[in-house]
């Protein structure tokens, strides 16, 4: 199973300096509570109530949204407004696959545990294809016992859409991407992200300020009652993992098994421009891990007997698309936003050094077919990047100076320069934003205050530095730490780990964890494929 990769073309996922914390917008535009209001409480559970006597009437899936007969869809109303249960409603889509009820490694039955609801991150990501999962021999056995439920969040997809801007302007390649930005690249950067957060404005008004964290958490609590569940099963992934700790903290006595999968960093001072930081920092080392796996199959690709030389390979590709894209399409910028992948699942890593290792050889076509934005996708790339910023943005305080951003971006990009700036470039309409910004949840439970949950992390994962795993561990008091070593792969449940995905499947059939912490040894490497001639 994947979360969110790259986000949009030079975008990532989350996430301050103490000092740019403090600094926000103004006293009048940020929401006063660090606990959730009494009123969205109440409305939270009118919604629910509603929605439990309501159902989900599902049926055949859109043609468009290119669902197998196996999948079923039905749409599910929620408040915009949780403070006014009553007052304008949003639909979002649900998908769901109904369990087999049979194990199809022994042919025997299996009992019905209800439904497993996916959140696969972003902000931004729909969940709509994770039914389709239960044909994976992985997932069989979990999709014997239970219902793989999906849904698009608010803003995603066919769920309200949100939009900034017209989706035929978004694509702006062939781009630059410079590691290091000259004052004049700033200044227009920071012109075309303030007015980036004005379009966002624009096209969606006073809803704009009620697609936040806190908000997906209610709707997965009115869902969770749709489904005619007393008690929810949850798998968040990524970002996902943000919206189920916002949940164990709201409806403790809601949940039934959690499973975090590379969790983001709670802590209220981190949400989320200094998750942001951290994760630039942490993208430097998993560049360095791909470079160092080039190196090692030399003979094969090419590039560079030691990562340095591997890292020299890439810039001279870097300069000679800003000199003349591949294809007329693909520059800097564009083949930055292909080899951030690689940086979060390594087994891109072949594809990559394979369509580095044919352009030095004056073959562009497979860097350009892997690097190429498409026009059919852009709609969709738009979209995931206006709920992305507007969850994130309305989440928390922001530095509204762009020399705070300048300062500590500066400073990082010294030791991290291939992610650093485009992080910014992804993350700076939030120094601008309209809407009115919260102040994040502290999330924690005590001990007993939860049935025992399930935390998956990657010691190398750069999308969600291990850190997160550590802090979400910590104020989850009964959680369960996995650990898979030495490893940084982005999402770990289902996927080549099978020690991790044994631990996953004996939580969720059967509610057991490995004690207060365990670890498993890193999937093996991917091999190296040889360039076609």
């Amino acid at each position: 199973m994947r979360t969110a990769a790259a986000l949009v073309a030079a975008g990532s996922l989350l996430l301050t300096t103490p000092a740019a914390a403090a600094r926000t917008p103004a006293a009048a535009s940020v929401s006063a509570p660090g606990s959730p209001s009494a009123s969205e409480a109440r409305g939270t559970a009118v919604a629910a109530a509603r929605a439990a006597s309501e159902g989900i009437g599902f049926g055949p899936c859109a043609e468009e949204q290119e669902l197998p007969p196996t999948v079923e869809c039905g749409t599910l109303s929620v408040p915009l407004d949780y403070a006014r249960p009553d007052g304008e409603r949003i639909r979002l889509t649900v998908s769901r696959s109904r369990a087999t009820g049979m194990d199809s490694a022994t042919g025997r039955a299996v009992p019905r545990q209800g439904s497993l609801v996916n959140n696969p991150g972003g902000p931004g990501v729909s969940g709509m294809y994770f039914p389709m999962l239960g044909v994976v021999p992985g997932w069989k056995r979990l999709a014997a016992a239970y219902d793989l439920v999906g849904y698009a969040p608010r803003g995603v997809g066919r769920s309200a859409p949100l939009s900034c801007t017209d989706p035929t302007t978004f694509q702006q390649g062939p781009a630059p991407a410079p590691q290091y930005p000259s004052a004049a690249v700033k200044r227009e950067r920071a012109a075309r992200a303030a007015a980036y957060a004005r379009g966002c404005a624009e096209r969606s008004g006073d809803a704009l300020r009620h697609y936040t964290s806190l908000n997906n958490a209610r709707d997965l609590d009115v869902l969770r009652a749709a489904l005619g569940e007393t008690r929810l099963t949850f798998l968040g992934s990524s970002y996902g993992t943000y919206i189920g700790a916002l949940y164990a903290t709201l409806f403790p006595s809601h949940v039934r098994r959690m499973v975090f999968d590379s969790a983001v960093n709670p802590a209220p001072e981190r949400i989320w421009y200094r998750n942001n930081l951290a994760q630039s920092a942490a993208f430097e080392d998993r560049w360095a891990d791909f470079r160092a796996w080039a190196a090692r199959h030399h003979d094969v690709y090419g590039l560079g007997d030691t990562a340095r030389k591997v890292g020299d390979s890439y810039d001279v590709v870097r300069e000679r698309l800003a000199r003349e894209p591949a294809g007329g399409k693909v520059g800097p910028a564009q083949l930055h936003a292909a080899m951030l992948k690689a940086a979060y699942y390594d087994d891109h890593w072949p594809q990559r050094a394979h369509a580095l290792s044919a352009y030095l050889k004056g073959d562009p076509a497979p860097l350009a077919e892997q690097a190429e934005e498409q026009p059919e996708a852009a709609a969709e790339a738009e979209n995931t990047r206006a709920v992305y910023l507007a969850v994130e943005c309305n989440d928390a305080p922001w530095p509204t100076d762009f020399a705070v951003w300048d300062r500590d971006n500066t400073r990082l990009a010294r030791r991290a320069p291939f992610e650093t700036w485009d992080n910014v470039w992804t993350n700076l309409p939030c120094a601008y934003w309209p809407a009115p910004r919260q102040r994040p949840l502290d999330v924690r439970a005590g001990q007993d205050a939860l049935p025992p949950t399930l935390v998956l992390a990657a010691e190398r994962d750069a999308a969600t530095p291990y850190d997160g795993a550590l802090e979400l561990h910590r104020r989850l008091a009964g959680s369960a730490l996995v650990t898979e070593r030495d490893a940084g792969s982005h999402g770990l449940a289902g996927g080549a780990n099978a020690c991790v995905n044994a631990h996953l499947t004996a939580y969720l059939l059967e509610g057991r964890v490995p004690g207060r912490r365990a670890s498993c040894a890193p999937h093996p490497a991917p091999a190296p494929a040889a360039p076609a001639s």
